[in-house]
C-alpha cells in the first residue's frame, strides 16, 4: 500500500513539475515575442541626396560612373561652360565701362564745386553734377554685382558632390539638357548609414536612448553593433485625416482586435567590419539590450560628435 502511494506522489509531483515547467517556458516565450525590444523589421537607412544644377544647360562631360564612390568637394559632371565664360567677358567689359563713367563723374563734380566756389556756375549745374555722380557709382556696383553673377555661374556649371557618398543609378549623359533646381544624380550619403528599426508601441517602455544593439543583416553571419540614437516623436494617423472647414474626419469604424502601432527607432552604427557591405534598403533583425537611461545618457555623451559638440559650446 505504501508503494503505491509514493508512486502515485511521485507522479503528481512530475506532472506538477512539468505543468510549472510548461507556465515558465511559456511565460518567457510570451515575454520575448511580445514584450522584449527586438524586431526582425528593421532596414539599413542612408540619406540621398539629390544633386541638381544651379544653371540650366547642356552636359559637356559627367565625370563619374555608376556606383562610384566620391568624396565632397568632387566634381561630378560639367555644364557647357562657353556661354557662361562670354557671358563673364560681358559682365567684365561692362564694369570697365561703368568705371570709367564714375571716373569722368567724379572729375565733372571737382570741376563744378570749384567753379561753384568762384561763383561761375549755378548750384543747380553743380547738383546735377552730383546726381550724375550718385547715377554712375549705383551703375556701376550693379555692374559689379553682375560680373560677380556671371562668375558665380561659371563656377557652378560644375558641379560638385555636397557630401561624401556612392553615386547611384546613374543616367546622365552626356549632350543632356539640365534645369535649374532639377535633380538629375542620386548620391547616398555615406556619413549617414544607420539601421532603423520598427518596434511595436508595446515594447517601447524597454527601449532608451543608448542602449546598446545588437544587429543581424539578412544573409549575413557576422553581427554588427549599434546604439539607440533616438525614437520616433510621431507616426501617421491613418483613421483621421483633414476635413473641411478646419475639422478633423474621423473614421465612424472602429475594429476591436487593435494591432499594436509600430514606430521608428534610429540605432546609430558603431565599428562596422570593412568587409561589411552596408547597403541602403537591407532588411536586419535587431536586439536591443535595455540599460537604464541615465546610463544610456553617459555612453552618449561620450561619443565623439557629443564630445565636439560640447568643446563649440561657448563659455559662460
Amino acid at each position: 500500500m505504501m508503494k503505491i502511494d509514493v508512486a502515485k506522489w511521485v507522479r503528481i509531483c512530475v506532472t506538477l513539475m512539468v505543468v510549472a515547467g510548461a507556465v515558465l517556458v511559456g511565460r518567457a516565450l510570451w515575454d520575448t515575442y511580445m514584450n522584449a525590444p527586438w524586431t526582425r523589421d528593421a532596414r539599413v537607412r542612408a540619406d540621398v541626396v539629390g544633386i541638381a544644377p544651379d544653371v540650366s544647360g547642356l552636359v559637356s562631360e559627367v565625370l563619374v560612373r555608376d556606383n562610384a564612390a566620391v568624396k565632397k568637394g568632387d566634381a561630378l559632371f560639367r555644364v557647357d561652360r562657353e556661354r557662361f565664360a562670354i557671358a563673364l567677358k560681358q559682365a567684365e567689359a561692362a564694369v570697365e565701362g561703368r568705371a570709367a563713367t564714375l571716373e569722368q563723374a567724379k572729375r565733372d563734380l571737382a570741376r563744378y564745386t570749384q567753379l561753384r566756389e568762384r561763383q561761375v556756375v549755378s548750384p543747380q549745374n553743380a547738383e546735377q553734377a552730383q546726381t550724375a555722380l550718385t547715377q554712375a557709382d549705383a551703375a556701376y556696383q550693379q555692374a559689379v554685382s553682375e560680373r560677380d553673377l556671371a562668375r558665380l555661374n561659371l563656377e557652378r556649371s560644375e558641379i560638385k558632390a555636397p557630401a561624401n557618398g556612392i553615386v547611384t543609378n546613374l543616367e546622365l549623359r552626356r549632350g543632356d539638357y539640365v534645369s535649374t533646381g532639377k535633380a538629375v544624380v542620386a548620391l547616398v550619403d555615406t556619413d549617414s548609414l544607420r539601421v532603423e528599426g520598427y518596434f511595436e508601441e508595446t515594447k517601447l517602455p524597454r527601449i532608451h536612448v543608448g542602449d546598446p544593439v545588437t544587429i543581424r543583416l539578412m544573409g549575413e553571419p557576422t553581427l554588427l553593433r549599434g546604439r539607440v540614437q533616438s525614437v520616433a516623436a510621431a507616426i501617421e494617423d491613418r483613421e483621421r485625416t483633414a476635413g473641411t472647414g478646419l475639422l478633423a474626419n474621423i473614421n465612424p469604424t472602429f475594429n476591436w482586435v487593435r494591432l499594436a502601432q509600430r514606430v521608428p527607432v534610429r540605432i546609430a552604427l558603431e565599428d562596422v567590419p570593412p568587409d561589411i557591405r552596408l547597403v541602403a534598403g537591407l532588411t536586419a533583425t535587431v536586439e536591443i539590450k535595455p540599460i537604464s537611461p541615465a546610463a544610456g545618457k553617459a555612453v552618449l555623451a561620450d561619443t565623439p560628435d557629443a564630445r565636439s559638440a560640447q568643446a563649440s559650446r561657448p563659455v559662460r
